[in-house]
């Protein structure tokens, strides 16, 4: 890390103001030779840290830009490092020129990730805050961004290095009444641990069991439109959508591939899925675009089954409704502005799912299925809470991987092995669980996961 890094990191798009950063052992030197104060007296090294400056930025004796300078003075700053924070016009090429002349003076420019991988190198942030702040760019809506919030803030870091704690606490036991056996019995050990075991790998299961709801929050209920040919499915998306996404026609089998669109619902992404309807038929390719609509509903968080109550049901209904079993759905009884064919009480009966009356065409009911979603949502299964949620998949398969070291530690102890394979499983877990905080990983991993940052962040 001896080099000093700079990038834009502001978007690279006019706007009113652009961002180019500096970090390293460097970065002074850098503004100093680049920037002047108003009357050209000011020199910028001797600043008081976290303070900020007028001035304009010079290559050589050409006026590049009218600036405010940051200086941030390490360990006091994102990085750990000494920076600096150049706030120029938000003009692409004004960005770049700035940029320009920075790596002329000593920078050079910064990869993908470099100031948070050096936050994390440098101790700032542990490396589950550190992805944090890439979900925090990408939320989708207020929970997504409140869950990475919380991330950053520590709260997954609390609760993994707490069952860590305690874990290392058992291996340090062990390891030490093996080389002490004079001094620690471990006659009546395995039972305690035992008790303990159990306890920890209750304590990753209840983190596991928010790793679905996170992947929602972070991603969005993934919606998938189900019904048959003409019942209303696409009409639904794009009224969802609030335009036209999706192609209308009388012509039944018009949808043949899937569609997808994300919506916000009150603080909510719904990651909404229309497919093809569902019939039997001959035409090969709409016979594949039915094959991917019961794919797409077997791994639905939701299901929306459109039925057209002016129609009766018939057979491939009920091949729907078989399709719902078990699953998150709502019925939307589409098409109220015609005469009924189709009971609703018979509905709710076969399908076990609340029925909501819809007319896509008069634009009614679309209110009451928001609130349905809403419910479900806030209040059902798919309920969240001010908890530590699992958001990155790279964590859970952490949490998975320590579990299954945990199991085999009790599997141990049941078969009465000594305590030295006590202590290489729970090592297992320790450093599994450590991965996800970044105290036991490669560096090769390091760097996958900080490829995947924008520049300048």
């Amino acid at each position: 890390m001896d080099a000093t890094i700079a990038a834009i990191s502001t978007a690279m798009s006019a706007s009113g103001i652009g961002i180019v950063r500096i970090s390293g052992e460097n970065a002074m030197d850098v503004i100093a030779k680049i920037y002047r104060s108003k009357n050209g007296k000011k020199d910028i090294r001797t600043v008081v840290s976290h303070t900020i400056h007028y001035g304009f930025i010079y290559d050589g004796e050409e006026v590049v830009d009218e600036v405010l300078v940051m200086i941030m003075r390490g360990p006091h700053t994102y990085t750990g490092e000494d920076t600096v924070e150049i706030d120029c016009h938000g003009g692409v090429y004004a960005m770049k020129r700035v940029l320009e002349t920075v790596l002329k003076n000593g920078a050079v420019i910064a990869e993908p990730g470099e100031f948070t991988k050096r936050a994390f190198l440098n101790g700032r942030l542990d490396l589950s805050q550190a992805e944090a702040v890439m979900d925090v760019i990408q939320a989708k809506n207020s929970m997504a961004l409140k869950s990475s919030v919380e991330q950053l803030k520590g709260s997954v870091q609390r609760a993994v290095k707490e069952i860590r704690a305690r874990l290392l606490h058992q291996i340090a036991y062990i390891e030490t009444a093996l080389d002490d056996p004079e001094h620690f019995d471990l006659t009546d050990y395995p039972q305690e641990l035992q008790k303990i075991v159990e306890k920890e790998s209750e304590n990753i299961s209840e983190l596991l069991k928010t790793a679905d709801d996170g992947r929602m929050i972070q991603e969005g209920i993934k919606t998938v439109i189900l019904g048959k040919p003409n019942a209303g499915k696409s009409s639904l998306l794009n009224f969802l959508v609030g335009e036209d996404r999706a192609i209308v026609t009388e012509i039944a089998g018009t949808t043949r591939d899937i569609l997808e669109e994300y919506i916000s619902l009150n603080g909510i992404t719904l990651r909404v899925i229309d497919t093809a309807g569902i019939r039997e038929t001959e035409d090969v390719v709409e016979k594949i675009g039915v094959g991917k609509a019961k794919q797409m509903a077997e791994n639905a968080d939701l299901i929306l089954y459109v039925v057209d109550s002016s129609l009766p049901l018939d057979d491939n209904d009920r091949e729907i409704m078989e399709l719902l079993s078990g699953r998150k759905s709502i019925v939307i009884y589409n098409k109220t502005d015609l005469e009924a064919a189709v009971d609703i009480e018979e509905l709710k009966e076969k399908t076990g799912s609340p029925v909501i009356p819809v007319s896509v065409v008069e634009e009614t009911g679309i209110s009451q299925l928001e609130d349905e979603i809403k419910r479900m949502f806030f209040h059902g299964e798919l309920s969240f809470n001010d908890e530590v949620y699992i958001t990155n998949a790279r964590h859970k398969a952490a949490l998975e991987e320590s579990k299954e070291s945990l199991k085999l530690v009790m599997d141990s102890i049941a078969m009465g092995m000594s305590e030295d394979f006590f202590s290489i499983d729970l090592m297992n877990a320790y450093e599994s669980l450590g991965s996800i905080v970044g105290e036991s990983v490669g560096e090769d991993l390091v760097n996958e996961i900080f490829s995947k940052f924008c520049v300048g962040k």
